[in-house]
């Protein structure tokens, strides 16, 4: 064995950065329905909170809508405010 090999323990993990991208634009969707709890709870974590555009890759013209139509579905009682494990 030669000196200048160095051996590991475990594999070297080599991270793969996934694309991301906006599933309002892929889509074509134009408007986000405030209404449909099924489609906004993938946008909320556990605790009620809205998942930030660097988790999901929406871009900022959606995001802006998203927030808009969870705080509206929030505010007629679709959604709660604070939730506590909510998935």
């Amino acid at each position: 064995m030669a000196q200048n090999d160095v051996r590991y323990l475990t594999p070297i993990s080599i991270e793969i950065k996934k694309d991301k991208y906006c599933r309002f634009k892929k889509s074509k969707i134009k408007f986000i329905d405030y209404k449909d709890p099924d489609f906004l709870m993938k946008l909320i974590n556990e605790q009620g909170k809205i998942l930030p555009r660097r988790l999901t890759g929406t871009s900022a013209k959606y995001q802006r809508r998203v927030s808009q139509a969870i705080k509206r579905a929030r505010h007629i009682a679709v959604l709660p405010y604070v939730a506590d494990m909510l998935k």
